[in-house]
């Protein structure tokens, strides 16, 4: 039997194991499908397996690497898709039942490239109804009901893409993807104690992947280290012809290599210090400890204040726009009302009475504010905070009441278009997407 460290080595060890073929992408496969078939059900982790389609890809990989035909990190590695990507020939649900039996002819971009470096669809993640493009209230807005933190199963996983956040942390698979409209990389991230990467909007093409607010959805890599996360980046990013919201080629593809080290200069680091006006206690003290950490590491970081801007209201009024039209016809037939959460079943209709002109002044405020994180990123490389301030919330919370803090890091993130944006952070609200 292999030991339990096996499930939780990064990306990085089990290539190396992979190309020296120390270990087999078949049995591997195996292992995390049976460890995945135990342990799945009891956090609603995933909405199905495909272990058809993994062990084929399993034993095509081990084939050629084999002969010597080895395709890069990801070959023979088993991962986990959020339900929302389409697959061809599986069920893809959005997580809600009026979706239930959707399948698709074809598979999503991001799918394809997975395909092309050797990686082994193991199952599709389970995820909140519709990403919470309606809002929701209770982590249990889910087809496939509440998916369970594995540090304690009390607790939830946090935002949309809570069964990949679940998946990644019992080491059920080596990776997953999720997608981010508000929150639904970083919170589950944050929640599972996992590394989580919600790329620059435009660098991963969306074709294939259900559209929530078409001007703020991103898809991103979820594993267990950063560098983990950059190695599955390369193989996501890039120009798609298929998504015409994809950035150029020159500035879409991203290329990751070990020896990639910043030797010109130090990078410029800034601590938010307004991100959170309150902070659970357990969280400020980590936060604290952190911030002492990252002054040791980089002695020229200093404190700076995140530009003042009504950033929860555009992305709201963004998002339920977008959101309104792109479940049109759920809301209009009123399949709305197959919903799990009662908040999802009435906020579509909520949403469409904003008006053309509230969208408008969104976006010209929107604008007003990418210019000033811009500007701050015109001083800094990295801007650094705390994720989330609270711990994982228990599965019966309600989230509509009990997070209704204040959030910018979020909306000043999508805020963001520029192909230069770096920024990371996320919201925990009813409303993580």
């Amino acid at each position: 039997m292999p030991s339990e460290e096996l499930f939780y080595l990064p990306i990085t060890e089990l290539a190396k194991r992979i190309e020296s073929k120390q270990v087999s992408p078949v049995d591997l496969t195996q292992l995390y499908l049976k460890r995945s078939e135990k342990y799945g059900p009891r956090l609603n982790a995933y909405a199905r397996l495909t272990p058809e389609i993994a062990l084929a890809q399993a034993q095509t990989a081990e084939k050629e690497i084999r002969r010597g035909h080895y395709r890069g990190p990801l070959h023979g590695i088993p991962y986990a898709a959020k339900d929302l990507l389409a697959v061809k020939g599986v069920p893809t649900t959005w997580g809600a039942q009026p979706y239930a039996n959707q399948i698709f002819d074809y598979d999503a971009t991001v799918i394809e490239h997975l395909n092309r470096a050797g990686a082994v669809l193991i199952g599709k993640a389970s995820m909140i109804e519709l990403a919470g493009g309606m809002n929701y209230r209770f982590a249990s807005a889910s087809l496939q009901g509440a998916a369970k933190n594995p540090w304690d199963t009390s607790c939830w996983t946090c935002g949309s893409s809570s069964g990949s956040g679940a998946i990644v942390a019992a080491g059920l698979a080596a990776f997953a993807i999720g997608t981010e409209t508000w929150g639904s990389i970083i919170c589950p991230s944050a929640f599972c104690g996992v590394s989580g990467l919600r790329p620059t909007y435009g660098r991963v093409s969306r074709y294939g992947a259900m559209a929530l607010a078409p001007s703020m959805d991103k898809i991103g890599p979820m594993a267990r280290s950063a560098e983990d996360c950059a190695r599955i980046f390369a193989v996501l990013a890039g120009h798609d012809p298929k998504d015409h919201g994809t950035l150029l080629v020159d500035k879409a593809a991203f290329t990751y290599s070990p020896s990639m080290e910043l030797k010109t200069r130090s990078l410029t680091v800034g601590w938010l210090t307004n991100a959170w006006k309150t902070m659970d206690p357990s969280v400020a003290k980590i936060a604290d400890a952190t911030e002492k950490t990252l002054r040791k590491t980089f002695p020229s970081a200093h404190r700076v204040a995140l530009p003042q801007g009504p950033w929860d209201d555009v992305g709201n009024v963004t998002m339920g726009i977008e959101g309104a039209a792109s479940f049109r016809s759920l809301i209009q037939t009123g399949q709305v009302s197959e919903l799990t959460d009662p908040l999802s079943q009435i906020n579509g209709y909520v949403n469409e009475q904003l008006s053309g002109a509230d969208y408008l002044q969104a976006q010209r405020i929107r604008e007003i504010l990418q210019k000033k994180m811009a500007d701050l990123f015109d001083s800094f490389d990295v801007l650094a905070t705390v994720s989330q301030p609270l711990p994982a919330t228990p599965l019966d919370f309600n989230l509509e009441t009990g997070l209704s803090f204040p959030d910018p890091l979020a909306p000043s993130a999508i805020c963001v278009a520029s192909p230069l944006s770096r920024s990371r952070a996320a919201t925990p609200k009813s409303i993580c997407r």
